[in-house]
């Protein structure tokens, strides 16, 4: 009898503890339940859009590699789709940067232009930026926005400031302004040190000087 006595105490005592406490266990397990599939689906729909955003640059890249003006439409509406929905992601960065780039070659300098604005305001990959400031400071020059263009060379990472110079020293002699270009030059030349931008740097240097 006394152990069917402690039995029913300790049933008793479960009882009372599932009273108190059982709702909230069941709730916990549910919120537990509720995160795992959550976590798992945000998995599925972030790898879902980083295949459909690689689909995107890959049709961009086919129509960058031929020249006419479907394949320029398709180039455009490729990379407008992954500025619009796939923004965060890498692929967009690069395949706008691809598209920029095509377009400029092509002569379309004010559709190279937006394509540029768009990753140096809007990139979420920091070494973009300064690649797409210094073409878009190109594409400004030759449409002479002069001031646009330098402005757009200004405050450069490290890595970047001897091109960001060399690209001013361009600018101001494109405006016939020689003593600008020569001081912005020497100074890219320091910034070079034995890298092969400061043999043409020099010759540049050497070109005015003669």
């Amino acid at each position: 009898m006394a152990y069917d006595f402690e039995e029913q105490e300790k049933l008793d005592s479960l009882r009372d503890w599932w009273s108190r406490y059982g709702t909230l266990c069941v709730i916990v397990a549910c919120l537990a339940a509720a995160a795992v599939l959550g976590w798992r689906g945000w998995q599925w729909y972030e790898q879902n859009r980083t295949h459909q955003a690689m689909g995107y640059f890959e049709a961009l890249q086919r129509a960058a590699q031929q020249s006419d003006s479907e394949s320029n439409a398709r180039l455009l509406a490729a990379s407008q789709t992954l500025q619009n929905d796939y923004g965060s992601s890498a692929y967009a960065s690069r395949g706008v940067l691809i598209a920029g780039t095509t377009l400029y070659k092509q002569g379309e300098l004010d559709a190279a232009q937006q394509q540029f604005e768009w990753l140096v305001q809007h990139s979420k990959d920091p070494a973009m930026v300064p690649v797409a400031q210094l073409r878009l400071a190109t594409v400004l020059a030759e449409k002479k926005e002069f001031d646009q263009a330098l402005a757009q060379l200004t405050s450069p990472p490290a890595a970047f400031e001897g091109l960001y110079l060399d690209r001013q020293g361009d600018i101001w002699y494109i405006q016939q302004d020689t003593s600008q270009a020569l001081a912005a030059w020497r100074q890219a030349k320091e910034h070079t040190g034995e890298a092969p931008l400061a043999e043409l740097i020099q010759l540049k240097i050497d070109a005015i000087e003669e």
